[in-house]
């Protein structure tokens, strides 16, 4: 199975943010993996990731690693610096490059997820992290949409209510729905006025948007379900718009639950502790 082909490729900036445009589209942020410097980048990940170079282990010193994966020396280091920065490795003087645990790691970075996928024979292990992501999910948005309910300002409704308009206007174009549905959560996560929710929906959103393709992939044999999926988002914001503090917690609840169980369907996993709705 080639990238193409599996429903849990994931592609997207390192940074794993996305930053809206003047017309509210949300984007890619932050440098590209390219060139020498990126494949030695993405080949060490990898290599962490599938267990080559455990968590505890040193890396092979400098010299060896240039050799093998024919790189320069600052490509190397800077390489090195990257790696660091994802919380992959820590480096010391006199000791060396150790790989860190991997609850260290930055699992919303969407390299590392993507390197995930890739080495795994059915990307099991990226599908795991999609579905610890919906857990997390369940926790934080039903609240801020809680929050938003006491906090919004008719600016905030407005942008809710233009991302669900897109959400109605693509639905035959499930890339632009994907796109539009992440710009409703987003505009929810700001309407809370909460400044460390609106990071985390930034830190996130870019891996939202790849869950959310992924979920779509079952839009394209139940158009029903696009309606019904609609249906759920505009009681979250009938509920924000009307003040309702705990109707908007209840109908994104059904609306991050609703998620997580296509999610499953389509990928055979559930996560620890959910139950089957």
């Amino acid at each position: 199975m080639n990238r193409s082909d599996n429903p849990l490729s994931i592609f997207g900036s390192p940074d794993n943010k996305l930053r809206i445009t003047s017309t509210g589209e949300p984007r890619p942020a932050g440098y590209r993996i390219s060139g020498v410097q990126g494949r030695v980048i993405t080949e060490i990940g990898k290599a962490i990731v599938s267990g080559r170079f455990p968590p505890g282990a040193l890396l092979p010193r400098e010299a060896e690693l240039l050799t093998e994966f024919g790189a320069s020396r600052p490509s190397m280091r800077e390489a090195m610096k990257v790696l660091a920065a994802k919380g992959l490795i820590e480096m010391r003087q006199k000791v060396g490059t150790r790989v860190r645990s991997r609850d260290l790691w930055n699992m919303f970075d969407t390299d590392i997820l993507a390197w995930h996928q890739s080495v795994g024979p059915d990307g099991a292990k990226a599908s795991e992290a999609l579905h610890d992501l919906a857990t997390l999910r369940e926790v934080i948005e039903p609240a801020t949409a809680r929050l938003a309910a006491g906090r919004s300002t008719k600016e905030d409704l407005s942008r809710i209510e233009r991302a669900l308009d897109r959400m109605q206007a693509a639905t035959h174009d499930l890339a632009r729905y994907a796109e539009a549905d992440v710009e409703f959560h987003m505009a929810v996560f700001a309407a809370s006025h909460n400044i460390m929710l609106a990071s985390f929906s930034h830190i996130v959103g870019d891996i939202l948007k790849r869950s959310f393709h992924i979920q779509q992939a079952r839009y394209a044999d139940d158009r029903r379900a696009v309606e019904d999926n609609i249906l759920i988002h505009r009681k979250v914001f009938s509920a924000i718009r009307r003040g309702d503090g705990d109707a908007a917690h209840q109908a994104m609840l059904k609306v991050v639950i609703t998620g997580r169980d296509l999610l499953t369907a389509l990928t055979g996993r559930t996560p620890a502790g959910a139950k089957r709705t």
